[in-house]
């Protein structure tokens, strides 16, 4: 039985702004709680964190089953003035792996 990796989401953006300030934009958490509230973190501590370059902080559903889940945003320079911002969300609740898609169990439950 090989071993299926987490569902996860990828987006990447070039944003007209310094990576020192986008870190602030996601690190500061009165300015992150203006676009992610605390509420659908799981813990306002982030798991890991290396100044102007990554960020990871782990996500919890506002709704059952509260799936959690990981978000990591890594910042690069672009350009002079700019960088890109590489978010990636990834799934990693175990609780999701019961269900597996299945039509089937989907209507059942």
């Amino acid at each position: 039985m090989t071993q299926k990796s987490p569902p996860q989401l990828e987006l990447e953006y070039r944003l007209d702004a310094p990576p020192e300030k986008v870190w602030r934009a996601i690190s500061t958490p009165t300015l992150r709680q203006q676009w992610l509230p605390d509420n659908l973190l799981a813990s306002a501590e982030p798991l890991s964190a290396t100044p102007n370059q990554e960020l990871r902080l782990r996500m919890r559903d506002d709704q059952p089953p509260y799936l959690e889940s990981t978000v990591q945003f890594h910042l690069r320079p672009d350009h002079a003035d700019g960088c890109v911002l590489k978010i990636i969300h990834t799934l990693d609740d175990v609780r999701i792996a019961a269900n597996d898609a299945d039509a089937t169990l989907m209507c059942a439950a």
